[in-house]
């Protein structure tokens, strides 16, 4: 199995016998590289490069995880698109998640696309992105579906319908003057969808007239089986709206179109009208019912007001937070902070969803909370169905790559662990496991000829994004956040007179996140008396302002460590005498 890049130019002679350059070597050569989505779930974004095009398969973000302070989202690097802007032909979506369109209003902030190719619900949801950015003139959006089709000079681009949690997903067919690529983008294999089928023709189709290089979904690749169909969760979801008395409120993921439409019905279905709660939900839910991925009469979507006039099991409040998100309106209402809504004895809180990697201790605090105030709390468990991923299990997979037969095969979308066990599929279903590319960001596979080789490495990285600023943090910043979190800081205001050498006064040390003062005097005592004694020492000497906080910190870090084994930022302030 290929896992580690590794760049050999061919032994071949040029006319005038002069050995190629490595620029000659690779010019004829496809190349496929993912900038984002390989060892990590999120900021999707997939290259395919020939010559002087480029095309590249959605553009997402990461949310950040608990190990980055202050951070928003994560994004790749663009470095790489932007020195290459001019080759940039589309910019190719597969469908309207955040970790495959997240990235965009950022991308295009520092690289021209001249074309975002995506579905109508696709399109509708990044047209509103860039309105927020200000940024609708910067691309041309262009509505697609299953049958279109793109030429560009090397390239003759087309799709095929898979079942994913959100109407319209898309798998990507690449014909390369190397071969073919196909992307499945994120799937499952739903025989009984509650939106349209997938294209199995299509996808058998391209199995018997052959896949060169296919680059499929590994996110579920631990999971045996199949995935359980969404009709299965639309009939336990309408259960317990048949058994619940009080009020229903209801939490799942905003973008997962096809659940909030089961709910919708089932809310229909038992007389019960819709408060929503959330942003990210009220908008998802005003697009899909635009465009029809959503129906529901109006007068069961009701404000605030209304529901007071109404008894409690003619109720449901449909909203975000099943994640356990701190802003997010379930959060919000657990901890009695919403300003329309309360939890109250006789409510039943409904979780659609499973806690994301990461999330599970943030959504059993608010479980918790939820439970404290009377609600009863119901989760998805192995009997009731009340969620089933988007995303294909072992199973699918295996029936993916029996159908699709790809001659080499590159697992992405998925952490390390996954794309191993999604490659150890390929070979389980009768391909040689030497053909499975089991890579990094930045790694390329080249293509030529209908044959695959480890290519040359292309630099990424991580970008982390403050807020809208996407110029990205340096490391040395997130480090000094987690110093601050863990460990607080501790300043130190020296007064002193640089001409004469010497301090006014004796240090004053302050502390913030570290230790607490009142508890800790004479601690403070004894590290305000060590910093006045070695700087008196230094001060017998000409030396600088830099040696002066050097001085500081190589006198406090040590003593601190040693009384409370922790290492807090030490922030000396100096002010100097003016003549």
């Amino acid at each position: 199995m290929a896992e580690t890049p590794k760049s050999r130019p061919a032994n071949r002679r040029t006319t005038n016998n002069k050995r190629p350059t490595r620029k000659e070597e690779f010019s004829n050569d496809t190349k496929v590289f993912a900038l984002g989505g390989l060892n990590e779930i999120g900021k999707n974004m997939y290259c395919i490069e020939h010559k002087e095009e480029i095309v590249i398969i959605d553009a997402g973000v990461k949310f950040a995880e608990d190990g980055l302070p202050g951070i928003d989202y994560v994004i790749p690097d663009y470095t790489y698109l932007k020195r290459n802007a001019r080759k940039i032909k589309a910019l190719l979506i597969t469908h309207g998640h955040e970790d495959h369109i997240g990235g965009i209003p950022f991308l295009l902030q520092v690289v021209p696309i001249r074309f975002i190719y995506a579905s109508p619900l696709a399109c509708a949801m990044i047209k509103r992105k860039l309105e927020e950015k200000k940024l609708t003139n910067a691309t041309k959006l262009i509505e697609i579906n299953d049958l279109y089709q793109i030429r560009t000079k090397y390239f003759n681009i087309g799709f095929f319908k898979t079942n994913h949690s959100i109407p319209e997903s898309l798998g990507i067919i690449v014909n390369t003057p190397n071969g073919r690529i196909v992307s499945t983008g994120d799937f499952k294999f739903d025989l009984t969808p509650v939106g349209d089928p997938a294209d199995y023709q299509v996808i058998s189709f391209l199995g018997e007239t052959g896949v060169t290089l296919l680059l499929s979904d590994s996110t579920n690749a631990e999971i045996p089986n199949f995935t359980v169909s969404e009709k299965q969760v639309a009939y336990s979801v309408q259960e317990e709206f048949r058994k619940t008395e009080g009020r229903l409120i209801v939490a799942t993921f905003a973008s997962n179109i096809h659940r909030v439409q089961q709910i919708i019905d089932a809310a229909v279905k038992f007389n019960r009208k819709i408060l929503v709660f959330g942003r990210s939900m009220e908008n998802n839910i005003q697009i899909s019912r635009q465009l029809g991925y959503i129906k529901c009469p109006d007068r069961f979507f009701i404000k605030n007001d209304e529901a007071r006039r109404l008894p409690d099991n003619e109720i449901l409040i449909l909203c975000t937070g099943s994640q356990g998100e701190a802003l997010a309106a379930l959060s919000r209402i657990a901890n009695g902070t919403h300003r329309q809504i309360s939890i109250k004895p006789g409510d039943t809180v409904l979780f659609s969803s499973n806690p994301i990697p990461g999330n599970t201790g943030s959504v059993n605090r608010v479980i918790n909370k939820l439970y404290r105030a009377g609600a009863r709390v119901l989760t998805n468990e192995a009997i009731t169905n009340l969620h089933t991923s988007g995303h294909a299990s072992q199973e699918e997979q295996k029936l993916m790559l029996l159908l699709t037969k790809p001659k080499y095969f590159f697992p992405v979308h998925g952490e390390y662990r996954m794309l191993k066990i999604h490659a150890k599929l390929y070979e389980e279903v009768g391909f040689p496991i030497d053909h499975a590319f089991v890579l990094s960001n930045g790694d390329s596979i080249l293509l030529r000829d209908g044959e695959a080789r480890l290519g040359p490495r292309i630099h990424v990285d991580d970008i982390y994004v403050d807020g809208n600023d996407i110029s990205g943090l340096s490391t040395a910043v997130l480090r000094d956040r987690q110093i601050l979190a863990e460990d607080g800081m501790v300043s130190v205001l020296i007064a002193m007179d640089s001409r004469a050498g010497c301090l006014l006064n004796k240090p004053i040390i302050m502390s913030r996140g570290f230790v607490y003062m009142q508890d800790s005097k004479e601690m403070i005592r004894e590290a305000e008396y060590l910093v006045n004694r070695e700087l008196t020492k230094l001060l017998k000497r000409k030396t600088t302002f830099g040696e002066i906080k050097n001085t500081i910190r190589d006198t406090l870090s040590p003593y601190f460590y040693h009384k409370t084994k922790r290492n807090p930022m030490i922030i000396p302030v100096i002010m100097n005498k003016k003549v």
